[in-house]
């Protein structure tokens, strides 16, 4: 197989293990192990290593010697740090954005936000997963720096774990749901204050459920 052909087969199967992360599939602490990804998907090891390699760069999985890789655990003070940094991150996008937000943007968000509001009607977590996703990476990327664009998406990946809290709770979807479509009239009607603050409390939720599951794993490490 082609080193390229390796690369894009590798992403698409890391995709995958990120979704299960999120989806509560796979949890922290789990152990990832190369044989396992090898039957689970049908590759050879060096895919499945180059899988374990690229999750290890976004933060999503953490490997020590001797142990192998495990879906990354964070302690209270990571999940703060972390959170400190997007919120700093979504802030300064909003700034950035334009508002009004041009028309094909707007356009584009309205048609992945339809898409989730059915993917969550229907209990199609996967999809749901899929389309906010999208939803973020259209309206981060308005900010047009691609610098900013990247460093949200980074830290975005990190965040994975605790997004299973908000997908997997009715109320708290629901809420997200409706806070997409808060940003959406934001973006409409030139409202940056409403955007700034909307961007920065969409991620609360999971970080202070994530917070608790955290504290009891960690309890000599407070945030």
């Amino acid at each position: 197989m082609e080193q390229s052909n390796v690369g894009d087969q590798a992403r698409v199967l890391a995709r995958r293990i990120e979704e299960e992360i999120a989806l509560g599939l796979l949890r922290p602490r789990e152990r990832l192990i190369e044989d396992d990804l090898m039957r689970k998907f049908d590759v050879k090891r060096h895919v499945a290593r180059h899988v374990l390699g690229l999750l290890e760069s976004t933060g999503v999985v953490s490997r020590e010697r001797n142990k192998g890789a495990a879906v990354r655990d964070f302690s209270p003070r990571e999940v703060e740090q972390i959170y400190d940094v997007r919120e700093l991150l979504l802030g300064r996008a909003a700034e950035l954005i334009p508002i009004p937000a041009p028309t094909d943007v707007v356009a584009e968000l309205k048609a992945i936000h339809a898409r989730h509001k059915g993917a969550a009607a229907a209990g199609d977590l996967r999809t749901v997963f899929r389309e906010n996703l999208k939803f973020h990476a259209v309206l981060e990327a308005a900010c047009g720096n691609p610098h900013l664009y990247e460093a949200l998406q980074q830290f975005g990946y990190r965040a994975h774990a605790m997004r299973s809290h908000t997908i997997l709770s009715p109320d708290l979807l629901a809420n997200a749901i409706a806070q997409h479509g808060q940003m959406i009239a934001a973006l409409e009607t030139g409202d940056r204050t409403s955007l700034r603050g909307l961007m920065v409390a969409h991620i609360q939720p999971a970080k202070l459920a994530y917070l608790q599951y955290a504290t009891k794993i960690h309890p000599e490490q407070p945030a």
